[in-house]
């Protein structure tokens, strides 16, 4: 990746201090969002950490990862599935609840939204503390695919979210802080 397309995706990233509360930095993507170039760069960026990597599925988690995940998705030619938040998905559904960096949370999908064998990307704005992927990742390996890569927009490294997902997974992040 060239240093020049990550450099104009990290100056449309703000810093919002005490949000959700007091202490944290939340690194706020709107402005990234709002600008048709560089959703576009992002969904290329995304893209070129897969190459020569077969793909079936992207998962996105909710709410973010839908955004990112649905345009990989399309980029790519592969099916996405949306993970939700406990409740939120109107079939039968396969879930896990996971402890994340202000909290609990859980999280679910469709039991019929993977098949064995099924080669999966998990795309996400954030990595954090790793909860939230860790369990989507669970849920993807309960259902019997293969997680090829975790792609993240973001990875906050000092919060070693690394540590908490599968060591055998490959995990890409476009920006680091």
């Amino acid at each position: 990746m060239k240093k020049e397309s990550l450099d104009k995706l990290s100056v449309a990233i703000r810093d919002v201090h005490d949000f959700p509360k007091p202490g944290i930095v939340f690194k706020d993507i709107t402005p990234l969002l709002a600008d048709g170039k560089l959703l576009r760069l992002t969904t290329e960026l995304f893209a070129e950490t897969l190459k020569g990597v077969e793909v079936d599925k992207v998962i996105g988690i909710d709410a973010r990862g839908f955004i990112f995940g649905a345009a990989l998705a399309d980029r790519i030619g592969a099916g996405f599935i949306p993970v939700r938040k406990k409740g939120k998905l109107p079939w039968k559904t396969t879930g896990v609840a996971y402890s994340l960096e202000y909290g609990e949370a859980h999280v679910e999908i469709h039991k019929d939204a993977i098949h064995s064998g099924e080669r999966v990307i998990l795309v996400d704005d954030l990595l954090a503390t790793g909860g939230t992927a860790g369990a989507a990742i669970k849920l993807v390996q309960e259902l019997g695919g293969e997680i090829v890569c975790v792609s993240f927009l973001i990875e906050l490294e000092f919060l070693e979210g690394r540590k908490n997902l599968d060591s055998d997974v490959r995990i890409e992040a476009l920006l680091t802080y």
